[in-house]
């Protein structure tokens, strides 16, 4: 028993009740579970001593924790004993919840449709909001036209980079980026690159797809503007063909 609790105060507590409490588990749940997973089957006196919780909350947490399929109890004499289901239970927990937002995406999906207003603009903060904006280029599945780009999305964010090579083969689509002659791009499998002299070095990256700018500004937290207009997107196309036009091939090693 000693050598279980040493296991669990070696990990990341913080760390555990914050990945818990995103896949929805209360405070509360958390406790009785980590307590439940650490010391095996016991009555719910003992688990509101160790939770330091009073037992009414003990059993509204038991009781979501046995409808969630993360806990179970067996009955001895008339005496309930509560134990843990295996960690893995929380896999099986995050794919059921998936299954649900699966079969109710068509019908949200067109009433966001039917919403949505022409014109509109988005801001995103961050890492994380960046990352939202090139996962809608891909859900948007069409080709990419990109100018101002000094290759800060490959230097900031590698390994997301990559995996947006992958699903850009995986959908088809394809890059055309326009670079200053002294920048650098290291997605080439999938992108035409062509280059403009005397063109000044700008944090700011224009992404033109479908009916959609996105202007992505690489400060130390980087922000993108999202417009969705299908007349600005086509003058921004327009644009970019004039100056694809006059550009310069990259020369291929």
């Amino acid at each position: 028993m000693e050598k279980e609790d040493k296991k669990l105060q070696k990990l990341d507590e913080s760390k555990i009740y914050s990945i818990l409490e995103r896949i929805g588990l209360s405070q509360n749940e958390i406790k009785v579970y980590l307590i439940l997973n650490s010391h095996g089957s016991m009555k719910a006196g003992k688990i509101a001593k160790l939770a330091h919780i009073d037992r009414s909350s003990v059993y509204n947490a038991l009781k979501s924790l046995i409808e969630k399929g993360m806990a179970s109890y067996v009955l001895i004499g008339e005496v309930k004993w509560f134990q843990a289901v295996g960690p893995k239970r929380f896999l099986e927990y995050l794919k059921e919840q998936e299954e649900d937002i699966k079969r109710i995406i068509p019908a949200l999906q067109e009433i966001h449709k039917a919403k949505k207003v022409e014109g509109q603009v988005r801001l995103f903060k961050g890492i994380k909001g960046v990352k939202s904006v090139f996962m809608d280029i891909i859900r948007t599945g069409k080709d990419n036209y990109v100018f101002g780009s000094e290759g800060q999305f490959s230097q900031r964010m590698p390994d997301f980079a990559h995996k947006f090579k992958l699903l850009k083969k995986q959908a088809g689509i394809r890059t055309r980026i326009l670079l200053r002659k002294t920048a650098r791009e290291l997605d080439i499998s999938l992108s035409d690159h062509r280059y403009v002299p005397n063109v000044a070095e700008s944090p700011a990256v224009t992404n033109i797809y479908g009916d959609k700018i996105a202007i992505i500004i690489w400060t130390d937290e980087p922000e993108a503007v999202v417009i969705e207009n299908a007349a600005a997107a086509k003058a921004y196309k327009s644009y970019f063909d004039f100056m694809w036009k006059h550009a310069k091939p990259v020369k291929k090693k």
